[in-house]
């Protein structure tokens, strides 16, 4: 009986763990493969159509190459990012083509990507980039 037990609560933990690390999976997995647009920034006193006159900015995770690329509202980058489970932090951004940014959200977005420490996945499929407890910025999925 004894023994009975030992492997009933063996298949338990064993289907347990195994639940968990696919949801581990699927979580970051909903982070590759797409385009994210911001919707929201925190901590700027101008609005965000104010921030983005001409266009919001983008990133997208490119996972082979572990760094994210897209738009600041203006120009392009680029940077390196170090994913741990939700941990994400990004390293410093590469150089950008320099147009001239009406707005000042280019330097907004770039500044809060440096603080960001974790990120997730909301249940309506929003992207929350997080700095310490604190969604700091929020992005859609971009239609393709």
């Amino acid at each position: 009986m004894r023994n009975y037990i030992i492997a009933i609560v063996s298949i338990s933990v064993l289907l347990f763990n195994s639940c968990m690390a696919s949801k581990e999976v699927k979580s970051t997995a909903g982070l590759f493969d797409t385009t994210w647009e911001l919707e929201y920034i925190s901590g700027p006193r101008i609005a965000f159509e104010g921030l983005y006159p001409n266009k919001k900015p983008q990133i997208t995770f490119d996972q082979k190459e572990t760094k994210v690329f897209g738009n600041n509202g203006c120009n392009g980058y680029s940077a390196p990012y170090t994913l741990n489970g939700t941990a994400l932090t990004f390293g410093e951004p590469g150089p950008t083509t320099m147009m001239f940014c009406d707005g000042g959200g280019e330097q907004q977005f770039l500044q809060q990507m440096k603080k960001i420490t974790s990120y997730s996945i909301d249940k309506d499929g929003k992207l929350n980039l997080i700095e310490g407890d604190v969604p700091m910025m929020r992005f859609k999925k971009v239609a393709k």
